[in-house]
């Protein structure tokens, strides 16, 4: 049993963490700094990673199937990961008075990161979920990059490694001809002018 001491102690120090709370303008700042730097993270992944010693995982979502899911839908195990341990680290639950809040907050931005994604590449891009085809706006704009993405065979070359933000695609397809001239990369025959 505790000494009354003791336990008015360890109450006031996990009562001390609450009291140091985020303001609500720094989590909202926060959350949406995590978003956004997620698809720097997404991007890098992309190009780096899926296009590099994972492309074992990433071939099969560059290569027509009719397969409910993909070797590539493990990556999304790694923003899961990385978002539960960001709320395990901000967890005062978890952590008690070592729980570092903003942690909490990261680890949401990582989540509507995914969600966002998922909504995005899976679902308007892909066409997974729901089947919609944009015609003008933002949303045409990534369909067509991403699709110019999808444009290279095999893992070399490439353009719009992002996800959520698409550069313009008369200049996505001038760097894949510049690519495909200087043997950088194999353009799929729909594209070659």
């Amino acid at each position: 049993m505790q000494a009354s001491g003791e336990g008015k102690r360890n109450f006031r120090s996990r009562q001390f963490v609450y009291n140091r709370r985020m303001s609500s303008a720094a989590i909202i700042a926060l959350v949406i700094a995590t978003i956004l730097a997620m698809e720097v993270v997404a991007w890098a992944s992309h190009k780096y990673i899926m296009h590099g010693f994972g492309w074992a995982w990433h071939r099969d979502h560059h290569e027509p199937h009719s397969k409910r899911l993909e070797k590539n839908d493990l990556f999304g195990i790694f923003g899961a990961a990385m978002s539960i341990s960001m709320f395990a680290i901000g967890s005062p639950m978890i952590r008690g008075a070592a729980a570092w809040e903003p942690g909490t907050w990261i680890g949401l931005g990582i989540l509507f990161y995914g969600i966002i994604y998922t909504l995005v590449h899976d679902g308007l891009v892909h066409q997974r979920y729901f089947h919609w085809v944009p015609r003008r706006g933002y949303a045409k704009r990534l369909v067509q990059a991403h699709k110019l993405h999808h444009a290279t065979i095999g893992k070399e070359g490439g353009v719009s490694f992002g996800f959520v933000f698409a550069r313009d695609p008369a200049k996505l397809k001038s760097e894949l001809k510049a690519q495909r001239e200087a043997g950088i990369a194999v353009v799929r025959e729909a594209l070659v002018d």
